[in-house]
């Protein structure tokens, strides 16, 4: 067992039972959902452009559900009522503001994949075709860390959940999570992750739900926002937040909470801009929907820690003096406290072990859910960055595939090593989000300004991370040293010490990009005809300059001509033979599948946006991001900290209302939308079974009838 301490409820069956029997029921439907995608869809994932990119076809719905998925951690759901708990209502709205702000800024890096890389599968990939193989390597080594920190942060704080509430083996936990996992994503590549990531958010929401609605309105502990403000009150004066305004967990002046929203900030960065999950939905995003999805998401995601840790988080303040309370009459510990377990009090003091079980499962999807698209993208790295770039260059599709499938089984098997690793020296999910940001910081900044800013040079590129990171360690060690007096796990997680070392790391690494680019100006170019052609396979120039016009009244000319209305023709099932699109010659930037509509399909969407698209979607993304960052990071939270302002009981109803509100929006953009918008879609697969189903109930029948003419 960690050192999480424990709140068990449950038989350690039960955590065995949630995480094998779920996570083996949704390899079954993903297998099955991927046996439907191949024969009633003109995708199949023995491409290794659908497996690893999805054919660059995705819908903005989905992409945007996809992306609420990702960034849907255990952390998101633990972490943000932890700071709930101890740091009253701001902790809720800090976790939202400066979570989201990363997303809603990725839309500037969305719309320049679109248009200046439109062929790349990975983000290093841009870098290699830009600045060279020592840039590559940085940051493909960047990429690498992240993944696996962030994956630590998913399946270790999920593990360190599921033991504590069910007395479940940590270690158990953190093999057979990721093991799981891997076994649908091998079977379906990226779409399959979105499927599994839309499925998972459903049931995230529903779970969602009944914990809101029990607090808010059921419940015999609370049931109103009214009765959750009194207790609260009753809270600030038994334990109150020392670094609060008088205490109150109704102040949103709180030290600490502004020193953690800054921790969380700088590890925004790390955790979005240098993820791979992120630029794959990105790359995997229809053209003309990137911005949009990427807005949506940003906006969506923010409504999951505000509406979840405001109900959580400070529900479990407000029930630590009630009987039912798991640890009462106690506290919850530093180290329970510090392994997010204050939402999983709080569901076991609403509900009793039904609370228990539905939060097993809501973690267990969040987890699984953040875990795929890890799995995906880490095997995208180890395919086109190390396999395809220095050791196969010429490798064929579906040897790209096999490769892709290694690469998920290695990162999960290294992955649940790695957690087991980190639990058993007592570190735990506040820990490392903590000090994430030291760590990648460095290179996060850097690795957006590659394709925002045109001034970024080589020397920059390659420089620019490695001395955010010396930096960054060097403050995080002296500072704690010279604060605590000495260095160790609880010390460096203390996040005054490790503020220091995120923002040096961060702000280090962006100066540096910016300096050393105007101290040392020159690019990277080179004459080797092989590093040529990927670059501009990676620009969309060899598919654009590859496709001959296409034949009038083909199928693929009626697809180029829809392309400009915004219509949904692009998952129909394949044309008739009669209007196959015209031969032409194979695109270099994907090895062709066999099948002439998606080669056509996929070539258009590796050219590079038209430059009137690209202007529109730039002044949306900065416009959204402008009014976000005014309002919901600036404006709001400071006029609430700077006023020392202790909420009311209407203004406290108001905020319950709100962050509800947001839940419910939230849950629009991630769960209906994307249905209305696969209508065409899911009518083609619904004919597909209906035509398959007759043509057998038919050979059957006809079976029968010769049988009961030759017995006549």
């Amino acid at each position: 067992m960690s050192s999480a301490g424990s709140l068990q409820v449950l038989p350690s069956g039960a955590g065995y039972g949630i995480v094998i029997g779920i996570g083996g029921v949704f390899a079954v439907l993903m297998i099955f959902i991927t046996w439907l995608q191949n024969r009633y869809t003109r995708f199949s994932t023995k491409q290794a452009e659908e497996f690893n990119t999805a054919s660059r076809s995705i819908r903005p719905g989905l992409i945007a559900a996809g992306i609420v998925s990702s960034w849907t951690w255990s952390a998101t759901l633990l972490t943000s009522s932890t700071f709930a708990y101890s740091y009253g209502v701001c902790g809720p709205m800090w976790y939202g503001a400066m979570g989201s702000f990363q997303i809603l800024l990725f839309a500037l890096i969305a719309i320049k994949i679109k248009a200046n890389a439109p062929g790349a599968h990975t983000f290093p990939e841009i870098v290699l075709a830009r600045h060279g193989k020592i840039a590559h390597i940085t940051y493909l080594f960047n990429g690498f860390a992240t993944n696996m920190l962030v994956g630590a942060c998913l399946v270790l704080g999920g593990s360190q959940v599921v033991a504590a509430l069910s007395g479940m083996n940590v270690y158990a936990a953190c093999f057979l999570i990721p093991i799981v996992v891997a076994a649908y994503v091998i079977a379906g590549g990226l779409r399959s992750t979105f499927i599994a990531d839309y499925v998972h958010t459903v049931i995230l929401f529903i779970a969602i739900f009944v914990f809101g609605f029990s607090m808010y309105a059921t419940s015999d502990l609370v049931g109103s926002p009214s009765k959750l403000y009194d207790l609260l009150l009753q809270a600030s004066e038994t334990m109150p937040i020392t670094t609060n305004k008088d205490g109150s967990y109704l102040s949103f002046y709180s030290v600490d909470g502004l020193v953690f929203a800054i921790d969380l900030f700088a590890a925004g960065f790390s955790t979005v801009w240098l993820d791979q999950a992120y630029w794959q939905r990105a790359i995997a995003s229809k053209p003309e929907t990137s911005v949009r999805a990427y807005i949506l998401g940003g906006v969506a995601w923010y409504g999951i820690p505000f509406g979840f840790a405001t109900a959580m988080g400070l529900g479990c303040a407000a029930l630590t003096g009630n009987p039912r309370f798991p640890t009462y009459p106690n506290p919850l510990s530093a180290a329970q406290n510090g392994a997010g377990l204050s939402s999983p009090a709080t569901a076991i003091a609403l509900l009793g072990k039904g609370g228990a079980v539905l939060m097993l499962i809501l973690l267990f999807m969040a987890v699984t859910s953040s875990t795929s698209a890890e799995l995906i993208a880490v095997s995208s790295l180890l395919t086109f960055d190390v396999y395809k770039t220095y050791i196969k260059p010429d490798s064929t599709s579906d040897r790209l595939v096999q490769i892709s499938h290694f690469g998920i089984v290695l990162y999960a098997l290294l992955l649940a090593a790695f957690c087991s690793i980190l639990n058993a020296v007592g570190l735990n999910l506040t820990w490392l989000l903590t000090i994430l940001a030291i760590i990648v910081g460095g290179a996060s900044m850097p690795v957006g300004l590659i394709l925002l800013w045109k001034r970024m040079s080589t020397v920059a590129a390659v420089g620019a991370p490695w001395i955010g990171l010396v930096c960054g360690l060097v403050a995080w060690f002296v500072t704690t040293y010279k604060r605590s007096g000495a260095i160790t796990v609880e010390t460096t997680g203390n996040t005054i010490n490790a503020v220091a070392g995120n923002i040096t790391s961060w702000g280090v690494g962006f100066i540096m990009a910016v300096v050393l680019s105007f101290a040392f100006p020159a690019k990277y170019t080179s004459t080797d005809a092989r590093h040529i052609e990927r670059s501009n396979k990676i620009q969309g120039i060899a598919s654009s300059t590859a496709r001959t016009p296409v034949q009038p009244g083909s199928r693929a000319a009626e697809l180029e001509d829809e392309k400009d209305h915004e219509k949904d023709d692009d998952d129909k099932t394949g044309p008739p033979a009669s209007a196959q699109p015209e031969a032409a010659p194979e695109p270099e930037s994907f090895v062709p599948t066999g099948n002439e509509l998606v080669d056509f399909l996929e070539a258009r969407n590796m050219e590079p946006m038209d430059p009137v698209a690209v202007k529109e979607g730039e002044r949306l993304a900065i416009g959204a991001n402008l009014v976000f960052f005014f309002v919901a990071i600036i404006l709001v939270p400071f006029t609430l900290f700077g006023t020392k302002y202790i909420y009311g009981r209407s203004f406290f109803t108001g905020w319950v209302v709100v962050s509800f509100i947001w839940v419910w929006a939230s849950m629009t953009i991630c769960v209906i939308y994307p249905v209305v918008e696969s209508t065409g879609a899911l009518k083609d697969i619904s004919k597909g079974l209906w035509r398959d189903f007759l043509a057998l109930f038919g050979k059957r029948k006809a079976k029968v009838d010769e049988r009961t003419a030759g017995a006549a």
